[in-house]
């Protein structure tokens, strides 16, 4: 019989205040959409981590016309030290620290070149001989940069070495700065969310005052008068949390599955099963942050 009650109350509160509710699923499915576009952002992150930095390489670039590095002035380097370089790579005190490496030609720079940057202009003013020349490394363990870097700084006929993960680190901080700014947006539509949810509580709680009151006259206890109301926000917030998951769930299945991954082939991107994980995260956020507000908002009405 109680469950029936409250069963029509929530029914009929939600009928009486449609356009509220409709807002609060609204502001709620915005401002879990930025919570899970943060969420996402951070899993984008943790995968390319673990696909690239198995695939980053370290850049022995070498002296070349021009080149005005301090190792470089003798000139380009020369047959003989690119012959004592490539001994070094042999070396038994080199050698466990890497997997493989391979020396790239300027020519074979300029074609890699061509095929990275084929769609802008800047390939037509660019010539083989402005490439330098390199070996390019795979370390066993990429943390241990430091030590090739220390031993080929000071090499005759070096320019530089170079870390490719340097480059991705600020690839990720741009990422991380846009995983924050999601997660700040976010912030500030919960609180519009919340404050919103209290609104339509105390909206519904004074078209139903005369209800409540005969409530409290007849001894109903605080559990069967709040809980219509409670469970009203509830599921409004609920609802805007499942359009927020769906949302997430149609951006990884459709943007970055379908779209993306055809793009840019070699990048590994997260699957929609992955953002499913993200879920029931956010419908346990918006249920609790409904909950609580409800909650509070009737303490503060009814006074019960």
């Amino acid at each position: 019989m109680r469950l029936a009650f409250i069963l029509s109350e929530i029914g009929s509160g939600l009928r009486r205040n449609l356009s509220m509710v409709v807002s609060v699923i609204l502001v709620t499915f915005v401002s879990l959409t930025f919570v899970g576009a943060a969420g996402m952002l951070q899993m984008q992150i943790n995968q390319m981590k673990g696909y690239w930095y198995d695939k980053v390489q370290v850049a022995i670039f070498l002296c070349s016309e021009g080149s005005t590095a301090a190792g470089c002035a003798g000139g380009p380097v020369t047959p003989e030290q690119q012959e004592s370089l490539n001994g070094l790579l042999e070396s038994p005190a080199v050698a466990q620290y890497i997997n493989d490496f391979q020396y790239e030609s300027k020519e074979e720079a300029y074609k890699h070149f061509k095929d990275q940057f084929s769609n802008s202009p800047i390939v037509d003013s660019v010539t083989p001989d402005q490439l330098p020349a390199s070996f390019r490394i795979n370390l066993k363990d990429p943390e241990k940069y430091q030590i090739i870097s220390e031993t080929f700084s000071s090499q005759p006929g070096v320019e530089t070495v170079i870390d490719q993960r340097q480059l991705l680190e600020r690839l990720f901080s741009v990422m991380n700065g846009a995983s924050l700014v999601a997660v700040s947006i976010a912030g500030v539509m919960i609180v519009c969310a919340i404050l919103l949810i209290a609104t339509t509580i105390r909206l519904s709680a004074f078209s139903r005052r005369r209800e409540t009151g005969i409530m409290r006259l007849v001894g109903a206890s605080k559990t069967v008068i709040q809980l219509p109301f409670i469970l009203e926000g509830v599921i409004a917030a609920v609802i805007g949390a499942a359009l927020a998951s769906g949302t997430l769930w149609a951006v990884a299945h459709f943007f970055l599955g379908e779209y993306m991954s055809r793009q840019y082939p070699d990048t590994a991107f997260i699957s929609s099963g992955q953002t499913l994980i993200l879920a029931p995260a956010l419908l346990i956020l918006g249920g609790s942050l409904a909950g609580i507000s409800s909650l509070l908002t009737l303490r503060r009405y009814l006074r019960v």
